[in-house]
């Protein structure tokens, strides 16, 4: 049992290492060009020599993000507690919603630039456009699933509908709020580097940007492993303060 939990908390490095590896003989064995993709030693030497203005970018495009993340917990957690608490507005909004998650987020950037300019008013609000909806999915959909037995039980018992939602419905949706936090953090950092990319004048996309028309591939891979790093710090963030308020919801996962 302690080989195993051991081999299970490594085995994410050991991956990592071996990819990488891979990844290195590759690019050796095949005398691959660096502006076309670079190898793991290239990248980390750009990692050295650009430290400075990848921090610096990461610290942008970092708080910017949190920006756009926080708006889009306090939207999302709003909307999901209306459209899961009631059926009329389920079927209003749902559909709508659907339709503008379909909408690709790089064809709303320059729409957000003639609006509010190129700075940090996109990169906030893509942000947000692309990271809210799972949010509020998630939400509506722990409300929403309610058991009608457990709900007219509590009935039964003198509760108002008000008090099985905030007393019953919104911890047990807890689980789903968290799994959706960890999605919709990923997602959005990659709408802050979009927008950056498309109408940034700094950030981890700007750098991005001008590094692959400079051919500096291994700088803009650098910029990949950033917002990776970050993303992956994040998640595992919100799955720390997960298994630390919803511990009942992992108690199976725990004991396997």
């Amino acid at each position: 049992m302690k080989i195993s939990r051991r081999m299970e908390r490594w085995s994410p490095l050991v991956v990592l290492v071996a990819v990488l590896l891979l990844w290195q003989a590759i690019v050796s064995l095949f005398g691959i060009a660096e502006f076309i993709f670079p190898s793991p030693l290239q990248i980390a030497r750009e990692f050295i020599e650009f430290k400075g203005p990848l921090l610096e970018a990461a610290w942008k495009t970092f708080w910017v993000t949190m920006l756009g993340f926080g708006l889009s917990i306090v939207v999302g957690i709003l909307l999901g507690f209306l459209i899961g608490s009631s059926r009329l507005a389920y079927t209003a909004l749902y559909p709508l919603m659907i339709g503008f998650n379909a909408v690709p987020k790089a064809a709303v950037v320059p729409i957000l630039v003639v609006w509010f300019g190129i700075g940090l008013g996109p990169g906030i609000l893509t942000a947000f456009l692309i990271s809210f909806f799972p949010i509020t999915v998630n939400i509506a959909t722990g409300l929403a699933t309610l058991e009608p037995e457990l709900e007219d039980v509590l009935r039964v018992l003198g509760a108002k509908r008000w008090d099985v939602l905030m007393k019953v419905g919104l911890p047990r949706s807890m689980p789903y709020f968290y799994g959706s936090l960890k999605i919709a953090i990923t997602l959005a950092f990659v709408g802050t580097v979009l927008a950056e990319m498309t109408a940034g004048d700094s950030g981890i996309g700007y750098l991005m940007q001008t590094a692959g028309s400079q051919q500096r591939m291994a700088l803009a891979f650098a910029g990949l492993v950033t917002i990776g790093a970050m993303a992956m710090a994040m998640y595992e963030l919100f799955s720390w303060v997960e298994k630390r308020t919803t511990g009942w919801a992992h108690r199976g996962s725990q004991a396997a």
